[in-house]
């Protein structure tokens, strides 16, 4: 007997928006988890690290951190693979789980002083399957959001994966500024306080589970799945060497500029800017709400000029701008000015996060579309975006913080020079070639 395949069938607009909605809700949830950890590490890390001075003690969360993003790229080998073979939906739902298995367990681990060393290692063993979970979602999200959306209207609705992310880390930050100012004292905050973000993302996970099981699957999928046995996995990923350099090259710049003027910028503002911990979170906080505003705007301006002129913008700007970019954030700056200057850098960094992901999508064909978007991708984000904090702080603690400053302007030109030879995606896009001559 003939296994039975799945049957490609029209979808209406309704199921399209309502798949699209669950699987940013489920993108947010994730990067709220994500994120609640360095929006909260000025706090818990004198509990996990007690020894040392502050900058010390965050250096070791950074480290975690840094880890955490090792994980990434078996997260997105393992999960792509599996959203490859058996659905982007069913590596969703997967992946919010496994965030949520990670998030209980920092919410739950008791502190140095109470268990020693083991507390620090519970720490990174629960950062470790954050990152595997992170890992496979940026690749399988990134794929459904590109499949689900409609060629005139990819760009547009693509951008919503990192309004998500962002909304993630600004729910983050609301959670400390709600924490700092109208709940807890810094004292509690300190004391135990800082462990409630994470309790409130793992039960926002159970919400983004039932969602992620109501889902569509993509007709991209569906339909290469109707066609018969196709070539998955690592093996033929490596036939199309081409485009995983592209993926490491377009990532590399970008996700370096993202990480220092997003995860980076609140320490930055204390340590470096001499600004409070308060207005640094609050400047943070008004700085990545218009940064997500930004994203479907820059989308639906690829849909209409095309990717690469976008992403061209971004690697000068980048280039030429970070330095002094810097150089005017220095002590004495005030928050209006502080939030002004990191809001122009932001607006630059658009120019890469609100396009990448159907950028990348579009490069690969669908049987190996989810690992192809995902695993160069980690690699590079788990070398340049993950160690971003670390390397500036290591930077600071040496005492030539502007060394930093050049380092990202080295990275963002080398991926200036592959968007220039990189043919526009919007024009020869895997994703319309795969879906040809299937139901709208």
């Amino acid at each position: 007997m003939s296994e039975a395949r799945p049957q490609l069938t029209a979808m209406t607009t309704a199921q399209r928006l309502r798949s699209i909605f669950s699987g940013s809700v489920g993108n947010l949830v994730e990067w709220y988890d994500w994120y609640a950890y360095t929006a909260f590490a000025l706090y818990f890390a004198p509990v996990f690290f007690p020894d040392g001075d502050q900058t010390a003690q965050l250096l070791n969360t950074a480290a975690i951190f840094a880890v955490g993003f090792l994980m990434r790229p078996l997260g997105a080998w393992l999960l792509g693979e599996y959203a490859d073979r058996r659905g982007r939906k069913a590596a969703l739902v997967l992946s919010v789980l496994m965030m949520c298995a990670g998030s209980l367990m920092i919410a739950l681990t008791p502190g140095y002083a109470q268990i020693g060393v083991a507390a620090p290692v519970l720490l990174l063993v629960a950062r470790l399957l954050q990152g595997l979970s992170v890992g496979g979602e940026y690749g399988a999200s990134a794929t459904y959001l590109s499949e689900m959306a409609s060629r005139e209207h990819r760009g547009f609705w693509s951008s919503f994966q990192y309004v998500t992310l962002i909304m993630g880390q600004l729910l983050a930050l609301a959670v400390l500024i709600l924490l700092q100012r109208f709940v807890l004292t810094s004292e509690q905050l300190h004391d135990w306080g800082w462990r409630i973000p994470f309790v409130i993302g793992a039960l926002a996970a159970l919400v983004s589970l039932y969602l992620r099981r109501t889902m569509v699957e993509t007709e991209s999928f569906v339909g290469q799945s109707a066609a018969g046995p196709s070539r998955h996995g690592l093996r033929e990923l490596l036939r199309h060497p081409r485009e995983v350099a592209t993926v490491v090259g377009l990532t590399l710049g970008g996700t370096l500029a993202f990480y220092t003027f997003t995860v980076y910028m609140q320490k930055y503002l204390v340590l470096s800017a001499g600004l409070s911990k308060d207005d640094a979170t609050a400047v943070s906080a008004a700085a990545l709400f218009v940064f997500m505003l930004l994203q479907p705007v820059v989308g639906a301006l690829s849909d209409r000029i095309g990717r690469r002129p976008l992403l061209i913008g971004f690697g000068v700007l980048g280039t030429l701008g970070t330095v002094p970019l810097f150089s005017a954030l220095g002590p004495g700056v005030s928050p209006l000015h502080a939030f002004a200057l990191i809001l122009l850098a932001l607006t630059a960094v658009s120019g890469y996060t609100a396009i990448n992901a159907v950028v990348k999508a579009e490069l690969f064909p669908v049987q190996v579309r989810a690992l192809g978007v995902g695993l160069p991708y980690a690699l590079a984000v788990s070398v340049f975006g993950g160690t971003a904090e670390f390397l500036a702080l290591w930077f600071k603690q040496r005492g030539s913080e502007s060394g930093f400053y050049w380092y990202i302007t080295a990275c963002i030109g080398v991926s200036l020079l592959v968007y220039l030879f990189t043919a526009d995606t919007q024009r020869t896009s895997r994703i319309d070639r795969d879906s040809a001559g299937t139901p709208a």
